[in-house]
Parts: structure tokens; C-alpha cells; sequence
């Protein structure tokens, strides 16, 4: 039985532990925490449970794919709740709460703007193209090469997914009205880049919002890790906790090796879930390396972040389990986050209350808050005056739109930002969502999954294909997987 050896146990490397040990290979995955799951680790403290990062769940038809694999359904683990509504959005002097029924959201979408409702169904017919189009002739292409598109299917696919139309550009087809408008941007700030930069493609994200639904699985988002680390474990994968690797052993350009504080590892092949820079810039010899330093740094990153872990002792009943503030203007913190780097001074945030949908996860009459600031990659000055600075303000905002006192009821807060990132996954310019997802990064433009110059080296995860996000991640498993399986069935036929 071959040996393989993962390198993470994120949601990509999940994945690809469990289509690698399916195919019958003997798979160890090395973690450097104490537990799996990566960015979608849980936190538990003084009686709150929270997700430390993902917390929408979209795309629900690509988590059931995936264990559809293992003859397994995600109902086999945990249960779905569609929210309704989906979210709020919190503008200077209002607030919208958008309907999860779409003949309400057709009606609310008119009350905006008068003709709007039709608009809609013209943009997710097309957005629903985009997106069956989109997993069927991109995602799941492992993007080695331009040849894998050249077929008159792929083709003409890549012509109706307007690649070279900016998803601004598209939106403004349809909608005049700019709150509408940004309503419908919005998803791209999970892609990590401004939707004027960001191809049209990924309208196909509003039709997963707004037609899949935006659900919670019970329990939270580590449900989904508890259920893919069950799933790995039953098909025989092992799990090292607590074992950073420090470095590989490489012979005739490929890894024989790898090696932690504690063992040495043998394998036939190396699948990279942790950050990708760091495999490539730190673990590899110099003469290894796929890329060289000026390429990672001339590389547009997506945002990083602040994230306050809150927890009330009271309830807040005004609080929906998703809300947006978008309560200063949008350009001004974009541009401190694209296009002049700093610390915003009006930053925009989101707040997940997600003990207003499942009562596990706070202590009876009690809320637990996570609070997420958009900030540029690689800022300097992640101090605890900083951190300190900005829960002030973001509190102090959300009392405002909330119209009652939220810091005298603070029970527990922890916070986790740019260093915590770089720290606990060795993540690139302590980024929290990868690289953004602009064309010139799209498919063949991003960092491959084969590596350049190792032969049994494949990576997985938000830094190659498809992309950030924890649907994506589950599909760059998948791909990396079948790479490696392919390339060790071709040694085996040489030997």
C-alpha cells in the first residue's frame, strides 16, 4: 500500500485525505495544532462555543457531492437550517432584512427599485448558468494547462461566463440603484478582491446566496470538520496532532520524507494543505522552490482581518444570526484595504450571532458574537492597542445600530488578527481568505497544484485552484488527490 503523507488537516486537506485513503492509499496527515479543521477550528471558552473562521454556509450541493463519494450524506452528521432571513444589511440610516423565499425578495427588490423584481430574474438566470457552467468547466480542472480548456465545450463555456467583464460592470447591466447594487458585490468580499476587479463570473455567487440559501449546520461550522475528520477516520486515515513539520528529505526530485519535532515520516507522495508560500518559500531548498520570493510578493492577496470572539451575558433580540454594516461608505474602507494599504478608520464589519439559532453554543440567557473587520494583508502594528482601538469602535457602532448597551454586559472577548494567522498556520502576510480572485489568478495564473520541480508534490487549499472558501477548499481537495493518485498509478507502471 502506498504511503502518502498530508500536510494540514484544513478542509482541503480533509478532502484529500479522504479521496486519497478511497483510493486505497495508506494516508498520514500531519497537523501542527491540536486539533483539525485549520481556519474552521472551534473555540470553547467560559460556556461559548465559536467558530474561530468560516461561518456561512453556501453551496450546500457542494458539501453533498463530496460525501455522496463515501456513500454518505451530510444529513449522516449533521442537520441543516435554512436562515431566514438570510441576513441583515445595515445601511447609515436603515436596515434591511433580506427574505430567504424569493417571491418576498422579488417584492422587497421592487420596493427599491421599480422594475428591479424582473431585473433579478434576468440576473440569476444568468447567474445560475454561471454557476453550473462555472463547477462543471473551471473548478474542478486542476488547471495544469491551457489544454485543458481547449475543446469547443470548455470553449464556448469560458465565452458565457465573462471572464473578461468586471462583475461591477455586470451588475450595473441590470441595476440602477446603488445600494442594490452594492447588496449584489458583497459576496466578492469572500473572494478577497473589489467586484470592479473580480470577473463576472462570480455573480454566481448571489445565485448561491440568494436561490441555494444561506443555511447553518447544527452545531456550527465545526460540524462540518467533526464530520469529515469521522468520515477520514473510518476510511483508515491517520492523524498526527501537535506535529509541525520542520522540514523534507528529498532524493532524485522527489520527497522521500518528511519530518516533524518528533518522527520521520516515509512516503511516496506529499500533498501541501498548509499555506502554500510556506511549503515553497521555507520548507523546500532553494533549488526546489516553484516560485521565488518576487513572485509571492507581486501576488494581490486577499484581505485579512480582526475577529473579536464575544461573549454577552444577555440576549439580543434584534440581532439576526448574519449581519452586514454597511453603515460608512464602502469606497473609502476598500481603498484602505486595496489600493493604499492601512488601518481603516471607518471600517465596515460583520457580526455572526449565531446563539440566535442554535442555543448550544451560549449559556442560557446569554449571546455569543463573532465580530469580523476587513483589513489589508501585511499591515504592521497587530498590537493589543490596536485590536483594543477597534473593538471599541465596532462596539460602540453596533450599540448605536442596535440602540442598547452592549460592553457592560461583555462576559468574555478574545481576539484574533494578522499575527494570530501567521502564527497558527504559517499563513502568507498573515491573510486570512488566500489570494484574491482576480483574472490575472484565476485557473492556469495561480500557483499550481503540481509542484515545478518536486515530482510527488501537489498542493491543495485557498492558494491554488479554485480559490478561498471553505466549497472550494473541499473541491481543491479533490483535485490534488486525483493529481497524486494519477501520478503514483504512472510509477507504479514504470516499476
Amino acid at each position: 500500500m502506498e504511503k502518502v503523507v498530508v500536510i494540514g488537516s484544513g478542509i482541503a486537506g480533509l478532502s484529500t485525505a479522504c479521496y486519497l485513503s478511497k483510493a486505497g492509499k495508506e494516508v498520514t496527515v500531519l497537523e501542527k495544532l491540536d486539533q483539525p479543521g485549520g481556519r474552521a477550528r472551534q473555540l470553547k471558552a467560559d460556556g461559548f462555543t465559536f467558530d474561530l473562521g468560516p461561518s456561512w454556509y453556501w453551496m450546500p450541493d457542494v458539501f453533498e457531492r463530496f460525501f455522496a463519494h463515501f456513500a454518505k450524506s451530510t444529513g449522516d452528521y449533521y442537520a441543516l437550517q435554512r436562515l431566514s432571513p438570510s441576513y441583515d444589511v445595515y445601511w447609515d440610516n436603515k436596515k434591511w432584512s433580506l427574505p430567504s423565499n424569493y417571491a418576498s425578495l422579488r417584492t422587497f427588490f421592487e420596493s427599491i427599485e421599480p422594475g428591479s423584481a424582473l431585473q433579478l430574474d434576468k440576473y440569476l438566470c444568468d447567474a445560475q448558468e454561471k454557476y453550473r457552467l462555472g463547477l462543471q468547466r473551471l473548478a474542478y480542472k486542476p488547471a495544469n494547462s491551457l489544454l485543458e480548456f481547449v475543446n469547443w465545450e470548455s470553449l464556448r463555456a469560458l465565452v458565457r461566463l465573462d471572464l473578461f467583464t468586471s462583475t461591477t460592470k455586470h451588475i450595473n447591466r441590470y441595476f440602477q440603484h446603488p445600494e442594490l447594487r452594492l447588496l449584489l458585490s458583497f459576496p466578492s468580499l469572500f473572494l478577497g478582491a473589489l467586484a470592479s476587479e473580480i470577473p463576472a463570473l462570480y455573480s454566481m455567487m448571489n445565485y448561491a446566496d440568494i436561490k441555494l440559501g444561506t443555511w447553518y449546520p447544527s452545531g456550527g461550522i465545526y460540524s462540518i470538520v467533526q464530520a469529515m475528520h469521522e468520515l477520514a477516520t473510518g476510511l483508515g486515515v491517520k492523524f498526527r496532532f501537535n506535529e509541525e513539520v520542520e522540514s523534507v528529505t528529498i532524493i532524485k526530485n522527489k520527497i522521500n520524507s518528511v519530518v516533524t519535532r518528533n518522527d520521520r515520516y516515509m512516503t511516496e507522495a506529499v500533498i501541501g494543505a498548509a499555506d502554500y508560500h510556506h511549503i515553497d518559500q521555507v520548507l523546500l531548498p532553494p533549488e526546489y522552490r516553484s516560485y521565488d520570493e518576487a513572485y509571492w510578493n507581486s501576488r494581490v492577496m486577499a484581505p485579512s482581518c480582526i475577529i473579536f470572539y464575544v461573549g454577552l451575558n444577555k440576549k439580543v433580540p434584534s440581532l439576526q444570526h448574519h449581519s452586514l454594516f454597511f453603515d460608512v461608505p464602502f469606497d473609502h474602507h476598500a481603498d484602505q484595504i486595496y489600493k493604499q494599504p492601512s488601518w481603516p478608520d471607518q471600517p465596515l464589519f460583520y457580526v455572526c450571532c449565531s446563539s440566535r439559532t442554535d442555543h448550544t453554543v451560549a449559556p442560557p440567557d446569554c449571546e455569543g458574537l463573532f465580530i469580523l473587520l476587513p483589513v489589508a494583508a501585511g499591515l504592521k502594528g497587530d498590537d493589543e492597542a490596536t485590536r483594543d482601538f477597534y473593538f471599541q469602535l465596532v462596539m460602540k457602532r453596533l450599540e448605536e445600530r442596535l440602540n442598547e448597551e452592549l460592553r457592560p454586559h461583555v462576559i468574555y472577548m478574545k481576539s484574533y488578527a494578522g499575527s494570530n494567522f501567521l502564527q497558527d498556520y504559517n499563513a502568507f502576510k498573515g491573510n486570512a481568505y488566500g489570494l484574491a480572485n482576480t483574472l490575472r489568478q484565476t485557473a492556469i495564473l495561480k500557483p499550481g497544484v503540481r509542484s515545478k520541480k518536486i515530482k510527488n508534490l501537489f498542493y491543495t487549499g485557498q492558494l491554488t485552484v479554485p480559490g478561498p472558501g471553505m466549497p472550494p477548499a473541499i473541491i481543491s481537495g479533490e483535485i490534488a488527490a486525483k493529481e497524486a493518485i494519477c501520478f503514483l498509478k504512472k510509477t507504479n507502471q514504470v516499476f
